[in-house]
């Protein structure tokens, strides 16, 4: 008898430790995606719902991105782009936020795993080191941002997200635009 409770003493510590033990928190995108798969389920408005986190996610990236910008950057273009990245993208998100909350459609509340990574790789560089690598991304990003907003535009099934996406594309583009220039002009 006292071999089991001895045996059991020592497994319910061994879970316990291992439960302890586990440091890894859910990617808040995909918790995002679950919840609105699980609430939104049949409807039309699920696979908008995915433009939304996606864009969320990809937003406050952008804002996270354009502060570092402001302190590792070297070049003045580079801070003065930074600033107008977290400046336009964070109002963008706020508008997000609130058509989101309209829709009941959840949104990331931190970056997702993929978008950390991204961050800390450039977080880990100076200058005008950081300055390359940071264009660059912008550049590919906002590229990929572009693409993703039209099919929005051109798929999306509710009239309000469709339109905010319509309504961030300009700016996209204008981005896209100042990030090649700056990026040309680095060369």
């Amino acid at each position: 008898m006292k071999k089991i409770t001895l045996s059991a003493l020592i497994l319910s510590t061994m879970m316990a430790f291992s439960a302890c033990n586990s440091t890894k928190t859910e990617d808040t995108k995909d918790v995002a995606e679950e919840q609105n798969e699980a609430k939104l389920d049949d409807t039309a408005l699920e696979d908008d719902s995915e433009f939304a986190v996606a864009a969320a996610d990809g937003g406050m990236m952008e804002v996270q991105l354009g502060e570092l910008a402001q302190t590792n950057a070297a070049s003045a273009d580079v801070k003065k782009f930074g600033t107008m990245m977290a400046t336009d993208h964070g109002k963008a998100g706020e508008e997000l936020k609130a058509l989101a909350q309209q829709k009941n459609i959840t949104l990331p509340t931190a970056l997702s795993d993929d978008k950390q990574k991204k961050y800390d790789d450039l977080a880990g560089k100076k200058g005008t080191d950081f300055d390359k690598a940071y264009i660059t991304f912008m550049v590919d990003d906002h590229k990929e941002d572009i693409k993703e907003f039209e099919e929005a535009v051109n798929e999306a099934k509710d009239p309000d997200v469709k339109t905010w996406a319509q309504g961030k594309l300009p700016v996209l583009k204008h981005h896209l635009q100042m990030a090649e220039s700056i990026k040309d002009a680095k060369k």
